[in-house]
């Protein structure tokens, strides 16, 4: 900064201003930057005149700092993020979302809670710390009825974020354009002073971090005669000064910033959180309508990742492997196959690893990801568990049907955008954190093989007959046409109790010996002869009825039970026993 008196300083709180379509959410801001220009928080009429609202729904609102956040002069900057309506605000917001500090819902106090109402409370609770709830459209009710109709929705929405974070946030109600859009100016919105003082006391710091890679999202891009090209954006990370150089990554260009401006106001310095223009030279704006900035080097293209995830609440219906979904990184959404898995049994309980990927553990594979309403696998079935045992923690690869560039640690949400947007059902499924981006393309030569994710394996077969005290012959273990060969030396266990190892095929059919180093107990030896008693008398030669009568028989055959591990991307397809 220039030397002399220090400017009062300015701190700017971003305000997300999120709803259904056609709720008002754009008149609402138009509403409060109008007041704050005229109401001359340091906005005189003139920069009205210059259109106060930026391009893509930026605008801003000047207060005097209230008192919680701190001494001495200064201003309260509220730059409210008007986030477009419809199937687009996801993508849009989720790259808004990471920026915002603070939410206002606006709701159609005619309507109340609508789909997509819902889906920005979920963006909110993924990604933002506090909410005011606004209901607008007030002159909508009539007179005599107003009162007692606010009065009834604001309970409807109480008792809908009961089970929110926001259990409990102010709710305001508005009318920002009393008449709708065709009225003239001159009809005064209603409520919308007292929502400024709600906004100021909501605000808080926000805990900016000037450390790191500067990193912007850029959301407008236009060029200024005589000046150059003028990106527009929020900084998410990270900071910048005039002659620093910034990176388009998506172009691989690199840039010198020639000047920035906050609000109309030249800048010499802007850090995370703040809202900035910066103008570049020699840069054609049709290039880059939205996107990201950064130092260079920073960004990373990917072409999958892992992530650790959890299931939204309100969507309906299972998070199946193998499924495709949007999925939004930072300010990207292209389509993505899923993998989900969780930690070996043994660590389902494990303390949660913040931001970091173990690539030495061992991982169950799971054919969706588990919550309340998963069906129990065969191991907790077996271990007489008819409850889904939950892991504390449970991750994701995402293999990306095109490269992605996204910085690390980023949010991720997935969707299911080509559901129908008339019908009412969120299509947010989950949300998580980047761990680890794969760049290679050939990832899943290089890379892959190092992510142990096993599926457990379990086959049954059948004891068919006693060859002496250390051995048996086995049947139905494998198909007849399996190489029993690459089984041979696996353990396997008797439902008796025994334990045994697999010696080598037996004849043609699949059959095959087992060795029993401690030997058959003399019950299980009796359990087997009476069991072959009945079979030779059930007739000789004929198969079918011996396996009828082995089926009905009340002596219960001897099981033969083979576990074993095998890592979903091992090339050889080892069998893995512990």
């Amino acid at each position: 900064m220039a030397a002399g008196s220090a400017p009062p300083r300015v701190l700017n709180v971003n305000v997300g201003v999120l709803g259904h379509i056609d709720s008002g959410k754009t008149a609402l801001a138009r509403a409060l930057s109008t007041t704050g220009s005229t109401a001359a928080f340091d906005r005189a009429p003139q920069s009205r005149a210059r259109g106060i609202t930026l391009d893509l729904g930026f605008s801003c609102l000047r207060t005097a700092l209230p008192p919680q956040l701190g001494p001495g002069p200064g201003e309260l900057q509220f730059t409210l993020v008007d986030c477009p309506g419809h199937a687009s605000l996801i993508r849009t917001i989720i790259g808004g979302a990471q920026i915002i500090d603070l939410m206002m819902l606006v709701i159609d106090v005619t309507k109340g809670m609508q789909t997509q109402s819902a889906e920005c409370l979920v963006i909110g609770q993924i990604a933002c710390q506090k909410m005011v709830v606004v209901l607008n459209k007030i002159d909508l009710l009539p007179e005599a009825k107003r009162q007692s109709a606010i009065e009834k929705m604001t309970k409807k929405m109480q008792k809908t974020l009961e089970n929110t974070k926001f259990c409990g946030c102010p709710i305001v109600a508005v009318a920002a354009k009393p008449g709708g859009p065709e009225a003239p100016e001159s009809e005064n919105p209603l409520g919308v002073s007292e929502l400024i003082e709600v906004l100021k006391s909501q605000a808080y710091l926000p805990s900016r971090d000037p450390s790191g890679h500067f990193l912007m999202a850029v959301d407008h891009c236009f060029s200024i005669k005589g000046q150059g090209t003028v990106m527009t954006g929020t900084i998410l990370s990270g900071s910048v000064s005039l002659g620093d150089n910034v990176e388009i990554p998506a172009l691989k260009v690199t840039k010198k910033v020639k000047s920035m401006q906050m609000f109309h106001t030249p800048v010499t310095y802007a850090m995370q959180g703040d809202r900035v223009g910066i103008c570049v030279t020699q840069f054609d704006p049709k290039l880059l309508e939205r996107g990201l900035i950064c130092t260079p080097e920073s960004l990373h293209t990917i072409h999958a990742a892992i992530i650790s995830l959890k299931k939204i609440q309100y969507f309906r219906g299972a998070l199946q492997t193998k499924a495709k979904f949007h999925i939004t990184v930072g300010h990207e959404t292209v389509m993505g196959r899923v993998m989900f898995f969780s930690p070996a049994p043994a660590d389902f309980n494990e303390e949660i690893q913040e931001n970091a990927f173990d690539f030495d553990k061992d991982y169950l594979y799971q054919e969706e990801y588990l919550s309340k309403d998963s069906k129990p696998s065969e191991e907790n079935k077996e271990n007489g568990q008819s409850e889904v045992q939950l892991p504390k923690q449970q991750w994701a690869l995402l293999e990306f049907e095109k490269p992605v560039t996204c910085p690390k640690l980023c949010l991720v949400i997935g969707s299911k955008l080509d559901t129908d947007i008339h019908a009412n059902t969120c299509r947010l499924a989950f949300h998580g954190v980047l761990l680890q981006g794969m760049e290679d393309k050939n990832y899943t030569e290089t890379f892959l093989p190092k992510l142990k994710v096993y599926k457990q394996k379990h086959k049954e077969g059948q004891v068919e007959r006693v060859m002496d005290d250390y051995s048996v012959i086995g049947r139905s273990l494998f198909k007849k046409e399996t190489n029993i060969q690459i089984f041979v030396g696996l353990k396997v266990k008797l439902s008796t109790g025994e334990e045994g190892i697999i010696d080598g095929g037996f004849g043609q059919s699949g059959k095959f010996k087992i060795r029993i180093p401690g030997g058959l107990k003399p019950e299980t030896k009796m359990l087997l002869s009476v069991a072959s008693k009945k079979k030779s008398k059930a007739g000789k030669g004929d198969a079918n009825k011996e396996d009828e009568s082995s089926k009905n028989d009340s002596a219960q055959p001897v099981t033969i039970t083979l576990l074993f591990k095998r890592y979903v991307f091992d090339t050889q397809k080892k069998m893995i026993q512990s």
